[in-house]
């Protein structure tokens, strides 16, 4: 298996043990040195420091704010949830055309499967939804082997798929006993997609990974007007050569606004790094985009 500036040189001539060993690997670079992230991370973390009362453990003692303070103080920590993290990998048909080796359908399937590993790693339950015209809606689960047969199963994909980002988003939500968190894997050829994020961030946390493949951004410039037709929807319209089809600074800054967090994903570029540093961002910074 050949790996190539920080990525698999070909997802789609993996076979099924390769696929797994490679999102395995992708899962142990993410999750090193983000311990701390609320995505990747559990265990005890530090909240304040307060007065010492009478009982408290001599072990909790804040040593630097009594020495500062001259009074004694303990620390206090919290020991975080573990949200249950929903995967909706787009299926599209804008997804699986490609100008490039890998495309974005098959990049994203591959970074959700090494996000999916690195959660259950940190005892955060999976679930797998598509959308797209198939129907997967995955419950969460601890489970390896039903994850990883998800993963499988969608290596197998159709080039006739709508998109049904927003829908599903819209179904989702509403139904979820509890506070939950969203990886959106899509390249948001939806136009109700950032309407239905903003609501979705209203109750639950939210990471959006936006892929782009290199027609999207150079190919069609300078070909001034010209009449194109939309792959999922078959809509037909007339544009400019120098248009793209989904912004990614005017999605990312209505995504920022909204407190979601969002990294643009080149499929010709590496993206482990960009990846690290987000996550990385969410646990020693804070939410919002970096």
């Amino acid at each position: 298996m050949k790996r190539m500036r920080g990525f698999v040189d070909d997802f789609g001539t993996l076979d099924s043990r390769q696929f797994v060993i490679a999102i395995r690997k992708l899962a142990d670079s993410l999750a090193y040195g983000i311990d701390r992230s609320p995505f990747l991370g559990s265990g005890l973390e530090y909240v304040q420091s307060r007065l010492y009362q009478f009982g408290d453990s001599v072990r909790s003692m804040d040593w630097r704010v009594t020495a500062r303070t001259r009074k004694h103080h303990v620390k206090e920590y919290e020991s975080p949830k573990s949200l249950p993290c929903y995967l909706l990998i787009d299926t599209s048909a804008s997804m699986t055309v490609s100008s490039v080796a890998r495309s974005k359908y098959e990049t994203a399937l591959f970074v959700a499967g090494g996000l999916a590993f690195a959660c259950l790693d940190r005892v955060s339950p999976v679930a797998v939804v598509t959308v797209g015209d198939r129907a997967l809606r995955g419950r969460p689960t601890m489970s390896k082997h039903r994850v990883l047969r998800w993963l499988l199963d969608l290596r197998h994909y159709h080039y006739d798929e709508r998109t049904t980002l927003s829908r599903r988003l819209r179904e989702i939500a509403p139904s979820l006993p509890e506070r939950s968190m969203f990886v959106v894997l899509s390249d948001l050829h939806d136009e109700g997609a950032v309407p239905a994020l903003k609501r979705l961030i209203q109750v639950h946390d939210c990471v959006v990974l936006h892929f782009q493949d290199p027609a999207e951004v150079k190919s069609l410039r300078g070909t001034g007007l010209f009449r194109a037709r939309e792959a999922e929807t078959g809509r037909e319209f007339v544009t400019y050569g120098r248009a793209q089809w989904t912004d990614p600074e005017i999605a990312r800054s209505e995504l920022k606004r909204a407190g979601i967090d969002y990294c643009l994903i080149r499929t010709d570029q590496p993206f482990e790094p960009s990846l690290r540093h987000l996550f990385k961002a969410r646990g020693g910074v804070g939410r919002g985009v970096r």
